[in-house]
């Protein structure tokens, strides 16, 4: 019951500084958007269309259509998302900021974009719109849900060209690039580690010393070479950015001649890191 509140708290805080992106830097600076946030906008330049209201009704059939593409718990979050969306696009219509720079504003935009949907998405909501597109197009196209999202913005914010013009429309860009790392910070917040596969002679001593130096695990799994057939222990291990270097350090030590290969992961749960959350 807890998180539930927690979560709800969330979405209402993103579904409140998303709605003063649309009504604090991108409607007074003629920027554009993606999904049906674009096409809002663009209702309201074209026909001064209540953004709060078209991003209801639109979202609102979007739900309909998709809503079995959805989880139940995501379509409860999604509707919840939807209808704060909507209101606050509604109650904060006359706000203002004085701001002239276009420049400042568009930034501005991109991290309040990227800090709302952010929030929304962390705990498991959507904003519906291009999301449930992307699912349907995932399920019958076998696109990548991804690479669907970006398709489906992207429609939309080139369409906006023709409203908005071609200096609007590269602020654009740059407002839903900021947009996305912010989003992406907010997501995965500082849980961001690195996964390291090394391959070598002296894994036993390389092991050791990050057990013992680093205090972290080590996973040994058992490979050989496809050529030489050589029996060969691989070394699987999850550290923090900052210890890379360290890591580095030991190995280069232990046998200049091994094999590293470092990967991005989004979040590591269990011990040394983070509790698995419920």
């Amino acid at each position: 019951m807890k998180k539930r509140a927690v979560d709800f708290l969330y979405i209402l805080v993103g579904a409140f500084i998303f709605a003063l992106a649309v009504n604090l830097f991108v409607i007074p600076n003629e920027l554009g958007e993606g999904g049906v946030t674009g096409l809002t906008i663009i209702a309201y330049y074209l026909y001064k269309w209540s953004p709060g209201l078209v991003n209801l009704v639109l979202n609102g059939f979007l739900l309909i259509v998709g809503y079995k593409f959805l989880s139940k718990s995501t379509t409860i979050y999604t509707i919840i998302a939807v209808l704060f969306n909507s209101l606050f696009l509604h109650l904060t219509a006359g706000w203002s900021i004085s701001s002239d720079e276009i420049i400042v504003n568009t930034i501005f935009a991109g991290v309040f974009i990227g800090v709302g949907i952010g929030l929304i998405i962390r705990v498991g909501g959507t904003t519906a719109g291009s999301a449930i597109l992307a699912s349907i197009a995932n399920k019958y196209l076998g696109w990548n849900i991804s690479y669907a999202l970006l398709f489906f913005d992207l429609i939309v914010v080139f369409a906006s060209y023709f409203i908005i013009g071609a200096e609007k429309l590269m602020l654009t860009i740059i407002m839903l690039y900021i947009g996305t790392k912010v989003m992406e910070f907010i997501i995965e917040g500082l849980n961001s580690r690195k996964a390291v596969t090394i391959i070598s002679n002296n894994a036993d001593q390389i092991a050791k010393q990050v057990n013992e130096v680093m205090g972290r695990g080590v996973t040994v799994y058992s490979g050989h070479g496809y050529y030489t057939k050589e029996e060969k222990d691989i070394l699987y291990i999850v550290i923090s950015n900052r210890e890379v270097v360290k890591l580095k350090k030991i190995v280069k030590a232990a046998d200049q001649s091994a094999f590293i290969a470092i990967h991005d992961v989004r979040d590591v749960f269990g011990e040394g890191f983070m509790k698995i959350a419920n």
